[in-house]
């Protein structure tokens, strides 16, 4: 059965794509001898395509997607799925490049997919957290996934977090040349699409740090789109079919 893969999206992550790759293939490798982890990168200005291709070539289990151009953190998450599942790919796990995400964190997901069909690292799981974050910020993420848990009425509770195991047959069963949405907004849709379609989610706690270099590529502009899409996300889907469904988190 072919191994994992990791989707690693990048733009302008020239700082961080080495250390954040050299890790996750150290503990990728506790978890399944024969993994793969594929960095997309968005035509990076700043040199980060060019790391990307070193590492490709140092490593075996890492391969490269170049894109054209910033098309948004959706667009690239949906063309690293695709590629994975062209070639294979059992379990597909995203994460950010800039180590807010803990990739000792990785095996934990993979060994969560034994029961369940998508994983998520939850930081608001009994367990998780943040770390780095002022008040406001820290309310302003509380606020943004109750607003989504309480629009689309399911009951995950960290649906705007982007560190993810999907199994194949959710990537293969969702419409995904139907989403839209982008940055926060993909999150949510991606998880309310799978609650939505009957797939068993579990969330697992984890801890979520501050970026480690570089800049946040969150905006105004996509924070507004998560804001105004979850109302349209439940208009748009309402019609369509919905099996009996399970969401849960991990201890």
């Amino acid at each position: 059965m072919p191994g994992p893969w990791l989707v690693l999206p990048t733009y302008n992550e020239a700082e961080n794509i080495e250390p954040i790759t050299e890790a996750a293939v150290r503990e990728l490798a506790t978890a399944a001898a024969d993994h793969t982890i594929l960095i997309v990168d968005d035509n990076s200005p700043d040199g980060t395509g060019e790391i990307a291709d070193r590492l490709a070539a140092e490593h075996p289990q890492v391969e490269v997607l170049h894109r054209a151009g910033k098309e948004g953190l959706g667009r690239a998450y949906l063309a690293g799925f695709a590629r994975a599942l062209a070639d294979g790919a059992e379990l597909v796990l995203e994460m950010d490049a800039d180590f807010s995400h803990d990739p000792a964190d990785l095996p934990r997901l993979i060994e969560a997919a034994g029961d369940a069909d998508v994983i998520l690292g939850s930081r608001y799981a009994a367990g998780g957290g943040v770390a780095g974050w002022t008040a406001g910020r820290r309310a302003l993420s509380r606020g943004g996934s109750w607003y989504a848990r309480t629009v689309l009425g399911i009951g995950v509770r960290d649906l705007t977090g982007g560190f993810k195991c999907f199994r194949r047959r959710v990537l293969e069963e969702l419409d995904l040349d139907d989403v839209h949405a982008d940055g926060y907004g993909f999150q949510i849709e991606m998880t309310y699409r799978a609650v939505r379609a009957g797939f068993r989610v579990r969330e697992i706690p984890i801890v979520f740090h501050d970026r480690r270099a570089g800049e946040s590529k969150m905006d105004a502009r996509i924070a507004a789109e998560a804001v105004w899409k979850v109302p349209t996300l439940r208009w748009r889907l309402r019609g369509r079919g919905r099996r009996q469904v399970t969401a849960g988190s991990a201890p």
